[in-house]
């Protein structure tokens, strides 16, 4: 049975284990923070096709039971006008419903999951190397300890040690944007649950939803320089929710309000994007989710393509006769769809129509969604679906 290492135990780390082990495959996860999930504090939602590779891994009552389910998506111009009122995704389906839920509660059911399937699961295990050989892998960490598998699959996130093994000085890129995220207790004027609200202010770009119990998640997006390290490092809120109130007070919505209510329980990141092209293989080494492609949260994608990434990743190595054609398999299925999304993400951040490009090579173009449902479908090979340029083994 090949055995796979999994380093990293964050939302694409516990999910690609999930699909593996399904799969079949003998997993291992290694996660570096010591308690379940870094970024406790931010919220995040699924969309539709996160909802459908989740229930390709059987997992679907472990998410709906966090947070609450978006059926529609509200627009408000600065003034505080609608501009339109339209369905989210999937709305009709109760399993493929877009879902608001904080990161480190679905981070940590993810894990919770893991080990109930009887999936390794370790923390506390900072990987400092890779050592890639003709037969094997062996991932070595900074207590000493070591683990050798067949393959290794670096779901490390934005600063990937892994990634640093295969694509030196490969770094991530400030996409235009800081974001901001915050709660508040009680509602907007005559707002309701069950929908967002994107409002477009004329400095900021603004989004929030009311929970069934009453608390506001909200974000904020906001051009301009990257958010010093020491800042970040050293949170401010209250300088943080002074700036923002400041800033939505120039337009006529419930924003400011919003802010100015919100608890202290507010954290701020950069918008940030790997290189389009950057690689993702080395021997028997394999980079997923933000760590090979993460991108602006513009289009609010970063953790359903992960979901994606671990469904179509255990499906290649399931589906092709060896290791190399079915990361083969995998990485001419995904990169198309992932890289469209950080050229999209990317433009939105910037306000531009194109994100930046390495070597003025042309625009990714946007795959067919048709393919999409096809390719999680775990009862189908995947070498069946896919076009025939893609097809390897």
């Amino acid at each position: 049975m090949t055995r796979i290492l999994v380093i990293g135990g964050g939302i694409a780390g516990t999910a690609t284990a999930l699909a593996l082990h399904k799969a079949g495959f003998d997993v291992a996860v290694h996660e570096a923070h010591r308690d379940t999930a870094e970024d406790i504090g931010a919220f995040l939602t699924l969309a539709s096709n996160g909802m459908r590779a989740l229930a390709q891994l059987d997992a679907s009552d472990v998410v709906t039971a966090l947070g609450f389910p978006l059926r529609s998506m509200r627009l408000l111009d600065d003034r505080g006008g609608e501009t339109a009122h339209v369905p989210l995704g999937e709305a009709d389906d109760p399993l493929l419903r877009y879902r608001c839920l904080r990161r480190g509660e679905l981070n940590a059911a993810l894990q919770a999951e893991t080990l109930r399937r009887g999936i390794g699961l370790s923390h506390g295990a900072r990987l400092v190397s890779v050592e890639n050989g003709p037969d094997e892998v062996t991932a070595r960490f900074a207590d000493g300890s070591a683990a050798t598998g067949d393959l290794l699959i670096g779901a490390d996130g934005l600063n990937s040690t892994v990634r640093r093994s295969i694509a030196p000085g490969t770094e991530p890129v400030h996409a235009g944007q800081s974001v901001f995220y915050g709660y508040t207790r009680g509602t907007p004027a005559a707002e309701g649950t069950g929908h967002i609200t994107m409002v477009r202010g004329s400095s900021t770009a603004f989004g929030y939803a009311v929970s069934p119990d009453g608390e506001t998640y909200w974000f904020a997006r906001v051009g301009g320089d990257a958010i010093p390290a020491g800042e970040l490092a050293h949170p401010a809120p209250s300088a943080w929710r002074e700036r923002l109130v400041g800033m939505l007070r120039r337009d006529a919505t419930p924003t400011a309000d919003i802010v100015a209510a919100s608890t202290d329980d507010l954290m701020a990141t950069n918008a940030t994007e790997i290189p389009l092209g950057t690689p993702w293989r080395s021997g028997r080494t394999l980079i997923i989710g933000d760590a090979a492609h993460a991108a602006s949260p513009a289009t609010g994608q970063g953790a359903s393509m992960a979901l994606e990434d671990a469904v179509v990743l255990a499906k290649s190595l399931r589906d092709t006769p060896d290791p190399d054609s079915g990361l083969s398999l995998y990485e001419a299925c995904r990169r198309p769809r992932v890289e469209y999304n950080i050229t999209a993400s990317g433009a939105i951040s910037r306000g531009t129509r194109t994100a930046s490009r390495p070597g003025g090579a042309p625009a990714p173009q946007r795959p067919g969604d048709d393919m999409l449902a096809q390719q999680l479908d775990w009862n189908l090979d995947l070498r069946t679906v896919v076009s025939p340029a893609t097809r390897t083994g």
